[in-house]
């Protein structure tokens, strides 16, 4: 049985220049290299940013294959690299050495439910239910059938301890350390007056056996926007979204010096141009 590597990478100049570097690299060392899964495929590398990665983890269902991602995009928080050819060069060598481990990331479930249809969504970062046409919503919100809250606002994320660090972390929530796993409600823009109430912090779950339920107040159109790590939909007369731990994870390969509070660090406090390409070697 052969070996391949499958490569996804979005259309900056940048990242298909790196996507062509490890092509090379690696069939000198006889993988083979494709854009889609075979049933060789031992690892997946994504080129661009969080959202490419994303996008690509949902595109093939959530395989349970590691991913690797090489950053040309802005934040890059999954990322383990940036797009130059000393980076990319030991990251080769440490994944023939096997030195690196595998994170596994636990998702999160929904299931959105109107009176003809029932749509099952998968997500790594988060879930979030909003008002469409800028309006305020009202949602109703359960924990395990228990009553907790009508919420009044823009509306309410659903994170895993992985997206914590992402739109969570805009909008006021928690970092959670990713080897937590919990699910995250944090209200955007929520109204606290006398006519609504709403929790105006964020409220962090066990994610094992807990159900989070939302249904929605209609008070104009019957429509509510929907967003899965951050893919957009709008859904008309959906009752209630129903949203669980599924006990699938994704697979994430890190380097042997990866540490969780460090990366946080690294992104969120750390002054320095980390968009810097000095090294990067642009070789056509």
């Amino acid at each position: 049985m052969g070996k391949n590597i499958t490569i996804r990478s979005n259309n900056l100049d940048i990242s298909t220049d790196i996507k062509r570097i490890l092509i090379d690299k690696f069939k000198s060392l006889d993988y083979t290299l494709s854009e889609d899964l075979t049933e060789d495929t031992e690892l997946v590398i994504s080129i661009g940013g969080d959202g490419s990665f994303l996008r690509a983890a949902r595109e093939m269902n959530f395989p349970d294959i590691p991913y690797f991602c090489v950053n040309t995009g802005h934040l890059g928080f999954f990322a383990e690299i940036l797009p130059n050819e000393d980076q990319i060069d030991y990251f080769i060598e440490s994944y023939l050495k096997g030195d690196y481990k595998i994170n596994e990331f636990d998702l999160l479930e929904a299931s959105i439910i109107g009176n003809d249809f029932t749509i099952e969504e998968t997500a790594v970062n988060e879930i979030v239910v909003r008002g469409n046409r800028s309006r305020t919503v009202h949602l109703n919100l359960f924990v395990n059938g228990n009553y907790m809250e009508t919420f009044s606002g823009d509306g309410l994320i659903l994170s895993t301890s992985t997206g914590s660090t992402a739109y969570n972390y805009s909008a006021g929530g928690s970092i959670v350390d990713n080897r937590l796993n919990t699910i995250q409600i944090t209200p955007i823009s929520a109204i606290s007056t006398n006519a609504f109430r709403s929790f105006t912090s964020s409220i962090i779950l066990p994610a094992e056996d807990t159900e989070i339920s939302i249904f929605p107040e209609y008070k104009f159109d019957q429509s509510v926007l929907i967003v899965v790590d951050g893919e957009e939909t709008k859904y008309n007369d959906v009752i209630k979204i129903q949203t669980r731990n599924n006990g699938k994870k994704i697979k994430l390969m890190r380097l042997s010096d990866y540490e969780f509070w460090d990366r946080v660090y690294l992104k969120f406090l750390k002054t320095y141009d980390y968009k810097s390409l000095e090294n990067y070697v642009r070789k056509k």
